[in-house]
């Protein structure tokens, strides 16, 4: 069910029905990123290029490749900048199209059922800053666990795995769940999606393609809830009947 539901994600991103969303979230990432870069380098020639005039007063023109080294040294170090803000941008871009990656994966994949609730705009804006918060605590947490030998790649991978197979299945519940039953939805099966979470921290761990990350990861989980939810139907009957409380 869970490599099924990653098959059929993964296909999903080159469908002639989301190709506009990816080219739309790829279009703004790549000039959210060179405004970043723009800005960030102004910001050092504002800041840096000051406070070395003023430490080294008076530099002779024979030392300009001073200059010169200085300034490629803080390009690499914009362009270390940059490569991490790089997940966290595409998380905050992407956010906002997740209700059409998932209402393009009911539509054709589960004609037959009722389509989904795209969240509320106070609610996709929330959604969305929770996602770049998960994308930037997680990698933090999972960048500190990298000076640990031994700990680092599996920490990785729990880390991510925990956190985005989480707020992503949450996010496809919610179309169709309020969020307290969501949420308790999600407990009741989170093995399930804790595993799921382990294949979309493998698919954030490959350069160029972990862009993708939250496309793919809506994808997934739309089909994963659905699945779970054709397998589990005593769980609405269960809530209907008071056997499980949404407030737990």
């Amino acid at each position: 069910m869970i490599f099924d539901a990653a098959r059929l994600s993964f296909a999903n991103l080159f469908a002639p029905e989301t190709r506009s969303v990816f080219w739309k979230v790829l279009g703004l990432t790549l000039l959210a990123l060179v405004g970043l870069w723009l800005a960030l380098r102004e910001l050092f020639v504002y800041l840096a290029l000051p406070w070395l005039d003023a430490l080294i007063p008076g530099t002779p023109g024979w030392a300009g490749w001073l200059t010169f080294i200085v300034g490629i040294f803080a390009s690499l170090g914009l362009a270390l900048v940059l490569a991490l803000l790089l997940a966290p941008v595409t998380a905050l871009i992407a956010g906002f199209f997740l209700d059409d990656v998932a209402e393009v994966v009911e539509k054709r994949d589960y004609p037959q059922e009722p389509a989904g609730r795209p969240l509320p705009l106070g609610e996709a804006i929330a959604g969305t800053l929770k996602f770049l918060g998960v994308i930037i605590v997680g990698n933090i947490i999972a960048l500190f666990l990298l000076l640990i030998p031994g700990v680092n790649l599996i920490a990785f991978f729990l880390v991510n795995g925990y956190l985005l197979g989480r707020e992503f299945f949450e996010f496809a519940a919610m179309r169709h769940r309020p969020p307290a039953q969501a949420r308790l939805f999600r407990s009741k099966h989170a093995g399930t999606v804790f595993l799921s979470g382990l294949i979309l921290a493998a698919f954030l761990a490959v350069p160029l393609l972990n862009l993708l990350t939250p496309l793919f990861a809506a994808g997934m989980m739309v089909h994963l809830h659905k699945r779970l939810s054709q397998r589990d139907p005593e769980f609405q009957r269960q809530l209907s009947s008071g056997g499980m409380s949404p407030s737990r």
